[in-house]
């Protein structure tokens, strides 16, 4: 399974920066595999330990913003084999004939 979140705390004014990079830190606590791109992050597992990482990550920035928003996007396709993180884009790629900028 995949999914891409994203968390967007309020209150905190403009910048954002410490507050992703303390979702990241969580991300990569969890040994889940992950990509971070600029409008979120995706990361592959399975339901139980996808959720409870996406929980953690909520409460984190909940440490220092008292509000937030968030998007949540999952990609269930039982019976595919894992490292579809990086899979899909080579599939696209091949279809393609050339790789996608990255």
């Amino acid at each position: 399974m995949l999914a891409e979140f994203n968390i967007i705390p309020l209150g905190t004014g403009e910048s954002m920066g410490d507050s992703i990079a303390s979702v990241l830190k969580v991300v990569q606590e969890s040994g889940l595999p992950y990509k971070a791109n600029a409008m979120g992050t995706i990361i592959e597992g399975g339901w139980d330990d996808i959720m409870s990482l996406v929980k953690r990550c909520h409460e984190e920035v909940l440490k220092k913003a008292p509000r937030v928003t968030s998007t949540l996007q999952l990609d269930i396709r039982p019976g595919k084999p894992q490292d579809r993180l990086t899979e899909k884009l080579k599939s696209v790629e091949k279809r393609l004939g050339k790789e996608v900028k990255k």
